[in-house]
């Protein structure tokens, strides 16, 4: 009954509320925003009232005397304007800007109003329009200034990163460093350095990859420095076996920085490296930048066994890898059945041969030995028996 009340008292509420006519008011507001160019930003405004409000969004430029308004819509500035707006329940209303430039700079404003003539340009100005407004500044980008710009290595040596912040926007709250897009933990500093260093002791597969210095300024910024490094080509196994007239596969991986642009695999006889280009004879490539991948179709033990390898290549250099096929006979697998059947064999054939050689006559008179003791056995028992009990008595 409780339940039933309250749901009944919930409709009321609800029909109520359809019926009565509230004012549009902010449940949220946008919030003014420091950006840099080349960045995006993003303003949101919720409003609530009965009729729902429409939300418009405007653009201010000039100073309080020579204002000028300017309504934005979703594709406006050369499609760099995007928004988004929903009214159910009440009604919520996200602007997006992309590639910032200086001339974004300014005041942004969400208006709304759920007054039925708010859109009448006859109507006397008393229509209502409630307003929240919010700024977007958007600075120019500071120098950075990285040395090295790049990091070309070869050598697997020592690599020292540096960069040098000449302007910023703000003072320098701390700094640290990040690697493909991970935070280096070791490399946070709360100090207002300008200049920030971080070492590699051994530029390879693992140091390889894109580092950015990071300034905590407001806004915060930063700068990139790439570390290149040969390609770290490994087969996925070094020894690969397959049936003769079946299919062969071979695979090898690279994960190094930058990816392999190209990948190529080779027979190898001795000295002799033999190209083997996709779609020629029995031979597929199929490759990706993190991985290649070679198909053999009908495997033959004579032409096909032996050792091959892959090579990749970036724009630093080229790094490869073996692998060791063996090509077994389509009868391989059978040999140990085989060996197990000749096995049961040989045991069957030498017990039949010993069962055959045994002499029949020898088999009789052990069975004809033992009947007879049992029975004078017996009765020599028995007698013996029958005397010692009369002697007792």
């Amino acid at each position: 009954m409780y339940s039933e009340s309250s749901g009944l008292l919930s409709c009321l509420k609800c029909q109520l509320w359809l019926n009565l006519e509230v004012l549009a008011g902010f449940m949220k507001s946008p919030m003014s925003q420091m950006k840099l160019v080349e960045d995006n930003a993003e303003l949101h405004c919720e409003v609530m009232g009965n009729p729902i409000p429409e939300v418009q969004w405007w653009f201010i430029e000039g100073d309080e005397l020579e204002e000028t308004f300017t309504q934005l819509f979703d594709g406006a500035r050369q499609e760099q304007v995007k928004i988004n707006a929903t009214y159910i329940l009440h009604a919520t209303s996200t602007i997006y800007f992309t590639n910032l430039s200086l001339n974004d700079s300014g005041t942004y404003e969400c208006r709304a109003s759920n007054d039925p003539n708010r859109n009448d340009l006859k109507k006397s100005p008393k229509i209502k329009w409630i307003r929240s407004q919010a700024n977007i500044i958007v600075f120019e980008y500071p120098v950075i200034v990285t040395m090295p710009s790049e990091v070309v290595n070869i050598t697997e040596t020592t690599v020292r990163l540096s960069c040098n912040l000449t302007n910023p926007t703000s003072a320098v709250a701390g700094s640290y460093w990040v690697k493909d897009g991970k935070k280096i933990d070791s490399s946070v500093d709360t100090k207002p350095n300008t200049v920030i260093e971080y070492t590699i002791m051994k530029a390879d597969l693992q140091t390889g990859g894109v580092y950015h210095c990071v300034f905590l300024t407001f806004p915060q910024v930063n700068s990139s420095i790439e570390v290149k490094v040969l390609p770290h080509v490994k087969a996925y196994k070094h020894s690969e076996q397959g049936n003769e007239n079946d299919k062969g596969v071979l695979t090898c991986t690279c994960h190094s920085y930058p990816l392999p642009t190209d990948w190529q695999w080779f027979k190898v006889i001795g000295d002799k490296k033999t190209l083997l280009a996709n779609g020629t004879e029995r031979f597929e490539v199929k490759s990706t930048p993190e991985k290649s991948i070679l198909s053999i179709g009908e495997l033959d033990i004579e032409k096909d066994a032996g050792d091959y390898e892959c090579l990749a290549t970036n724009e630093v250099g080229s790094g490869s890898d073996k692998i060791q096929l063996r090509v077994r006979s389509r009868l391989a697998a059978l040999w140990p059945f085989l060996g197990i059947v000749a096995e049961v064999i040989i045991l069957v054939t030498v017990i039949f041969i010993y069962e055959k050689r045994r002499k029949p006559d020898d088999i009789a008179d052990d069975d004809d030995s033992g009947a007879a003791p049992l029975k004078s056995n017996a009765a020599t028992n028995h007698k013996d028996q029958n005397v010692r009990q009369r002697n007792c008595n």
